[in-house]
């Protein structure tokens, strides 16, 4: 392995854990402000992209216009969705088991539109995945508390008081979830077209499929503005050696842009540095150490039935990606292998 694939590892797995960690903080004061996270992260991407990608317009794009909008609208409408879910009473550690589900929607996808067949294995391990989502969704259907700083303490916390809307509103985000792995299985199936035709041209995919989407966000200039105020209004911190002040949600906010952006430009980094094992690997991990980070750091509720779910939804990634054959053939190379070599 390379210094440069060794390299986007690291970044990819720091990177990751710490923008879920910024994530979480952000949630936690303004549960609402999925939207200004993804128009942030979007807006870094494109103009990181145009100065060091399209060296400010000056380089043609390798695929199409048409080909990069259909894409796009596959992408921002599974951005946009995965971070609005947060409003609707889903917690992080949910939200992150789900999205470690889009094997299935993979496999339901393969199957009607590529009309493709799989080995048992791969219906055992999507049997898995699904088992464990069912498992933590069911398990994490307990109303989220609330942050709430001019209230009486009295009044926060009574036991057995439960919004009667709460279960209503979690379905809709269950369901919003839902949609975006579909999305999210759609657009895997399209770039794998799309790839075939023009090539893999990882840094130019990740800027415009940030830059096109951005008009899009007037649809949601309200609540862009609405969160923008609210982390105007939030408290404000001292900048470590800048003795500046800075409101409390812009400051997690700019971290978890920047970690975003480190994390998934290390992924297109991978894609073409390492093989499909050690990329299988690392997403996977990463998924995994994100989530244990957030349950011990922010300490979010998670019982034995949880464990079990996660355990089921990893083990059964680990099966469909076939990791365990290709370790046995690194470690012990059947004798067709060493007649190659």
């Amino acid at each position: 392995m390379n210094f440069k694939a060794a390299q986007a590892i690291v970044l990819t797995l720091v990177g990751c854990m710490l923008n879920n960690v910024f994530l979480e903080y952000i949630i936690k004061l303004d549960p609402g402000s999925g939207h200004l996270i993804t128009f942030c992260q979007f807006l870094f991407i494109a103009l990181h992209g145009f100065i060091f990608t399209s060296k400010f317009g000056t380089v043609k794009p390798k695929i199409t216009l048409r080909d990069y909008m259909t894409l796009v609208v596959f992408f921002f409408t599974t951005s946009v969705v995965n971070n609005w879910a947060f409003a609707f009473n889903i917690p992080v550690p949910l939200h992150m088991i789900f999205r470690a589900g889009s094997l299935i929607a993979n496999m339901i996808l393969g199957i009607v539109i590529l009309k493709r067949r799989y080995t048992l294995e791969k219906y055992v391990s999507v049997a898995l995945i699904t088992l464990g989502i069912i498992i933590c969704t069911l398990y994490s259907t307990k109303p989220k508390q609330t942050a709430c700083y001019d209230c009486d303490p009295d009044a926060i916390n009574v036991p057995g008081e439960v919004p009667a809307d709460h279960f209503f509103w979690w379905v809709i985000g269950i369901i919003l979830l839902t949609g975006a792995l579909l999305l999210s299985a759609g657009m895997g199936i399209f770039q794998e077209q799309l790839y075939k035709r023009h090539g893999k041209h990882p840094q130019e995919a990740l800027y415009y499929t940030h830059l096109y989407p951005i008009p899009g966000f007037l649809i949601y200039s309200s609540s862009l503005l609405e969160h923008a105020a609210i982390a105007n209004n939030s408290e404000a911190f001292n900048i470590p050696f800048l003795n500046l002040e800075m409101p409390i949600i812009w400051g997690f906010l700019l971290l978890n842009v920047i970690t975003q952006f480190l994390c998934i430009s290390n992924v297109y980094v991978l894609t073409t540095e390492c093989t499909s094992l050690t990329v299988t690997l690392v997403i996977t991990l990463r998924k995994f150490f994100s989530l244990l980070f957030s349950i011990i750091y922010f300490q979010n509720p998670f019982t034995a039935a949880h464990w079990v779910g996660t355990i089921m939804v990893f083990s059964g990634t680990l099966m469909f990606s076939e990791t365990h054959h290709k370790l046995k053939e690194l470690i012990a190379p059947s004798p067709k292998t060493q007649k190659k070599e």
